[in-house]
């Protein structure tokens, strides 16, 4: 078995160290999400945790980890009446992102099942997680489909799995425990509400720090087993620390002071729903427990807000999580109770993890007060990974200054309109990418369209098309009662038709000709309109931009829509219009894209008024040439005509007819004015049946 890495001797990330620590203490708190850049010791410190947990109760054999005190009546390896008990390490369970439905779950033997009426039942990672931590790391590139299992089982404490009228449920509680970079996109809502706690999370800038980070490192690569009998009693004052706060967390007294803070803030930032005041209240009570007090605390209460709602604020996927100190403070000084008085016997300040060990203090990053940032004491330290508020007296950026030389007349980034609902923009024929919201495609979920022999091990069965192959050779196998005798070669795989997610690759005309302040708002706020459609339908998406004499790509493709929209801000516009150079740079684009990742169908969309006045002697051949690429290609695309005034020329017409795609303009880009037409077409269409 391979040594892990040791808490205690992760350097700095008190607040990544804290919330951790705090589920320790109270499971019921919810988990903790980790967000940062690559190379944070995110994973590091998850892992290094299993080993602080106390050992887990569990019925001798049991696969589902039952509790012999009070074992699932419903287990699927149950009863447990009289089972002799026994006792385990806690489970760390790692879900890698690109596992099978059937390997979180568990899988039924279907041949069995359908045979012998068997339930023979392979338990997956969530049984395996049950009453330990269930790790996801990368969680933001999950599938749809583990999400939605994910959740399920976080509600409801228990997995379900079902298939074709065989049904088996057994216990899964497990603290979720999930890292990512933001970079690669963001979570869905209904996932990011589940985990209680979030923190962010980035590498130190303080040289010191950084090299104690380095030299820890090489020592525990060098000889892993000596590095970590060099912190064995900082572990295991930390583990005894975790069992005594465990101990002491029930006699811990929420009262009504507290309970009246936690309900103000969460209504002052506006939070949705009531699972935020829930988790407050239990991470406060865990932070009381922790530092060794049986009433909770206004720092208590303010510290659970920072780690409880910055995830919880935001609105759309393009807001930063975060949370406003200086209102926090004044709600809670608004709805401040009377205190309670620590006890003279009990220390105020407890000693943080590896306090009074080579962890404490300086470059090591021991910390006071259990991994909590000290408060007003000078300045914040730089691992926390959340930003600093930029002071109000801090003058504002001047604006930029006009371009000189090929660049003359640039003008400064606008910003963009209020997003709107899109009209639904989809890649013609049948796919077989990765499952998403935008285009037809053959998936593993979704309706039953027909069935086929399985290629590998059956994961959906075809019942009908299975009964129908077994029928005709009943009788030679010798058939007697009136079970069906099914072999191997009968079974049959469903094939099912849902939804992929494509790439949306967009290219936006950022020339002069654009660049009228209010036609430049309209169409960044309709490009923010369909980057909100490709993160709610799990696109990926790429944005070029072209002006001036050449085309640039803004944004490599990704799953990063944040990410695009953060770029699309700062666009400015100005020059000519290299309408050749911005369709062949996506063609470069598309060509790379399509050599990784061949089974991802792309979607061009031009933002542009059809004008070509750079690139070359003749900028519109030019430009329907590069377009013909495109066609000649496949490459479904769309054509937003950003043309205005009551004279239009229709090039963005004719550019799409090149690119053999559609146009549409942006009144037609909205949802609802969609709507408005197809509802028009038919009263007329009524209209003319009843003359």
């Amino acid at each position: 078995m391979s040594t892990r890495y040791p808490f205690t001797a992760v350097v700095g990330m008190d607040d990544l160290r804290l919330a951790l620590l705090l589920n320790a203490v109270s499971p019921a708190v919810g988990g903790v999400l980790v967000r940062g850049e690559k190379g944070t010791a995110k994973s590091t410190a998850v892992r290094a945790l299993a080993d602080l947990l106390p050992v887990v109760p569990v019925v001798a054999g049991c696969r589902f980890s039952c509790d012999p005190v009070s074992p699932d009546p419903g287990c699927p390896d149950g009863p447990h009446a009289d089972a002799p008990g026994a006792e385990r390490a806690a489970r760390m369970v790692e879900l890698p992102v690109g596992a099978s439905e059937d390997r979180l779950v568990g899988s039924l033997d279907i041949e069995k099942a359908l045979s012998e009426g068997v339930k023979a039942f392979e338990p997956g990672l969530l049984a395996a997680a049950h009453r330990g931590i269930l790790y996801v790391d990368e969680v933001n590139l999950l599938s749809d489909h583990l999400i939605d299992h994910l959740l399920d089982a976080a509600a409801m404490g228990a997995s379900h799995v079902e298939r074709e009228g065989v049904s088996v449920r057994h216990a899964a509680r497990f603290l979720l425990v999930g890292t990512m970079n933001p970079e690669e996109g963001e979570l869905r809502p209904q996932l990011l509400d589940r985990f209680g706690l979030t923190v962010e999370v980035a590498a130190s800038r303080v040289p010191e720090q950084r090299v104690e980070v380095v030299r820890r490192r090489l020592a525990f690569e060098d000889d892993p087993a000596v590095f970590a009998a060099r912190w064995a009693d900082e572990e295991t004052a930390l583990r005894d620390r975790i069992v005594a706060a465990r101990t002491l967390l029930p006699k811990v007294v929420l009262g009504d002071a507290a309970l009246l803070q936690i309900a103000a803030t969460c209504a002052a930032f506006e939070v949705d729903g009531m699972r935020a005041d829930i988790v407050m209240a239990r991470a406060a009570t865990a932070l009381a427990a922790w530092a060794g007090r049986t009433e909770v605390t206004s720092e208590d209460v303010r510290q659970a807000a920072l780690l409880a709602l910055p995830h919880r604020r935001r609105r759309n996927p393009f807001d930063a999580p975060g949370l406003d100190e200086d209102k926090l403070d004044e709600t809670l000084e608004q709805f401040k109770g009377e205190e309670p008085q620590p006890d003279p016997d009990e220390d105020p300040e407890p000693d943080g993890p590896g306090d009074g060990g080579p962890g404490d203090g300086g470059p090591d990053g021991g910390g006071p007060g259990g991994g909590i940032p000290p408060q007003g004491e000078g300045p914040a330290p730089e691992t926390d990974g959340v930003p600093d508020e930029t002071p109000a007296e801090t003058p504002a950026p001047a604006p930029a200054p006009q371009a000189q030389g090929p660049g003359a007349g640039e003008r400064a980034a606008v910003q963009a309109a209020e997003p709107f609902r899109t009209k639904m923009l989809s890649v013609p024929g049948l796919g077989q990418g990765a499952a998403g919201r935008r285009s037809r495609a053959r998936t593993e979920h979704g309706r039953t369209t027909g069935a086929t022999r399985p290629r590998g091990a059956l994961t959906k069965l075809h019942l009908a098309a299975t009964v129908q192959a077994a029928a005709p050779h009943q009788r030679a196998r010798g058939r007697t009662g009136p079970g069906l005798v099914v072999r191997r070669d009968d079974l049959r795989q469903a094939t099912r038709e849902g939804r992929e997610g494509n790439l949306v690759l967009f290219a936006v005309d950022a020339s002069g000709s654009m660049a009228a302040r209010q036609r430049m708002s309209a169409v960044k706020g309709a490009v923010l309109s369909l980057l909100l459609d490709a993160y709610q339908r799990r696109d990926k998406v790429g944005l070029i931009t072209f002006r001036g004499r050449t085309a640039e790509l803004a944004l490599p493709p990704t799953s990063s829509v944040d990410a695009a929209a953060a770029r699309l801000e700062q666009l400015p516009t100005g020059g000519r219009t290299p309408l050749s150079a911005g369709l062949l740079k996506a063609h470069d684009v598309l060509r790379i894209e399509r050599l990784r990742d061949p089974s991802r169908r792309p979607l061009l969309v031009v933002v542009t008024d059809g004008r070509a006045t750079g690139g070359g002697a003749d900028p519109v051949a030019l430009a329907a040439r590069a377009a013909r690429l495109h066609a000649a290609e496949g490459t479904a695309s769309v054509v937003v005509d950003c043309e205005t005034g009551p004279v239009r020329l229709g090039l963005a017409g004719s550019l799409a007819r090149e690119l053999g795609g559609t146009a549409v303009t942006l009144d037609e880009l909205r949802a609802d004015s969609i709507a408005g037409l197809v509802r028009d077409v038919q009263a007329e269409q009524t209209t003319r049946r009843a003359a």
